[in-house]
């Protein structure tokens, strides 16, 4: 993972290369909006790949519990990470259902890693992520009033990524920063701490409107950054672009939507 200097949170994770088709030569990084896929100088549409911090794992049925620890991880499912305390317990939980939870933890709202979704309040984790956006919404509007939709970084990164010698990442970078809007977000984080920031990753989805970025956060709540099926099917966003990511939970929402009561969620951070 890369960390951008000045930034809150890092950019991306990864840098890998995807080619796709050639457009006219000349243009420019796409208006803010419309940043699926950046044209560049040399011609080259470049998609980078999407970052991937959160992952939900729907186990298979005959997997036993045992099994699930974080050594394993990488054995049974291929990715390496660690088991992360981020779904709800429900609040009708019995004491004798709680063994069936991974990495149960104290208190109200009571996390954990996963188990049935029976188990798991996922209609409050939605509930309560866009209560919380909209107020983030609410303060991003004032923090950035007065300045111009900006392009989202992931415009930059495909700059760069189709032509690294001619764009080097520093002025991609460089240019991201420079902007006003950016610039604001950024003060804003400087003055305030945990929850107060304002993601830097997240600028295009707060740009779609408050309603937009209230319905993203609560989607992403229980959804992660990527949905891996019972089969070993994987659902990931195209890139970090919004509409990649709208994409991405469209699928996943409507797979966890329905999905058997008995059927077990684990969340993993990479």
């Amino acid at each position: 993972m890369t960390a951008t200097p000045g930034a809150s949170t890092p950019l991306t994770r990864y840098g890998n290369r995807v080619r796709a088709v050639t457009p006219g030569r000349g243009s420019k990084p796409a208006a803010p909006g419309g940043a699926t896929a950046s044209t560049v100088a040399t011609g080259t549409v470049v998609t980078p790949a999407a970052t991937i911090r959160i992952m939900i794992v729907c186990l298979p049925d005959g997997l036993p519990s045992q099994a699930l620890t974080d050594a394993r991880l990488d054995r049974h499912f291929g990715v390496s990470g660690t088991l992360q305390p981020r779904f709800w317990a429900s609040p009708a939980l019995w004491r004798w259902q709680r063994g069936q939870l991974f990495g149960l933890r104290a208190g109200r709202p009571a996390y954990c890693a996963g188990g049935p979704v029976k188990l798991l309040d996922l209609a409050g984790m939605r509930h309560a992520a866009g209560v919380g956006a909209s107020i983030r919404a609410e303060v991003w509007r004032r923090v950035v009033q007065g300045t111009r939709p900006a392009h989202p970084w992931v415009v930059f990164h495909a700059r760069h990524l189709a032509d690294p010698a001619r764009y080097p990442r520093e002025r991609a970078e460089a240019d991201f920063h420079q902007q006003p809007r950016v610039n604001a977000m950024r003060m804003h984080n400087v003055a305030s701490y945990g929850a107060h920031r304002l993601p830097m990753e997240e600028l295009e989805m707060f740009q779609a409107g408050p309603v937009a970025y209230q319905h993203y956060i609560a989607a992403t709540a229980v959804c992660g950054d990527a949905l891996l099926l019972p089969d070993g099917h994987k659902l990931a966003p195209a890139s970090d672009a919004l509409c990649h990511r709208v994409t991405y939970l469209e699928q996943a929402i409507r797979y966890l939507d329905t999905v058997e009561p008995h059927q077990r969620l684990l969340t993993v951070a990479l």
